[in-house]
């Protein structure tokens, strides 16, 4: 049976979840030679609504692209947390950020729920930086791509000049889970 790894990032627009989708996904098919497909949704609002981001890894064809057997699960806002925990699977993580997160989900999962918008405000001096830092716990949570291969992801897919801030922040987000 091949593998197969199912990642939802959720939250709201403008929390730079699309971004994060993109980077995983190339840091697994470009970088770690793997197959990945990333899909994205939010509402008309192109910030404060609900916004979604999948990626699907495998080692084998992806013969469909959206998540329907959640291993991993990013839940920026309460509203995310409330909407898909229960479509992650039996053993897996959600991710949760504490300061919008205040009624972490409870059911056959791990939850990881820190201040993760905090951590990126105090540690980097950046709030925007969040979503790198909740990448950095998603990258060691999950173990399915390489510090390399997100590193150089994050190096072709963060605006220029903002590459060694986006990094600095995804290598606090790993700490967190060490």
């Amino acid at each position: 049976m091949s593998f197969r790894y199912e990642i939802r990032l959720s939250g709201a627009g403008g929390q730079g979840l699309i971004l994060v989708g993109k980077i995983i996904a190339e840091a697994a098919a470009i970088y770690d030679d793997k197959n990945a497909t990333q899909s994205q949704s939010y509402g008309p609002e192109a910030r404060g609504g609900a916004s979604r981001s999948e990626v699907i890894i495998s080692d084998g064809d992806i013969d469909y692209p959206k998540a329907t057997d959640i291993d991993l699960l990013l839940a920026m806002t309460q509203e995310a947390a409330d909407k898909y925990a229960g479509e992650v699977k039996s053993g897996g993580i959600i991710v949760a950020d504490s300061d919008f997160v205040k009624s972490p989900p409870e059911g056959d999962f791990a939850v990881h729920c820190l201040p993760i918008t905090q951590i990126a405000e105090e540690k980097v001096g950046k709030k925007i930086t969040a979503n790198l830092v909740a990448l950095g716990m998603i990258h060691k949570l999950s173990g399915v791509i390489s510090e390399e291969s997100v590193i150089n992801a994050i190096r072709a897919r963060v605006p220029r000049g903002t590459e060694e801030v986006n990094i600095q922040a995804f290598k606090y987000g790993q700490d967190l889970v060490d």
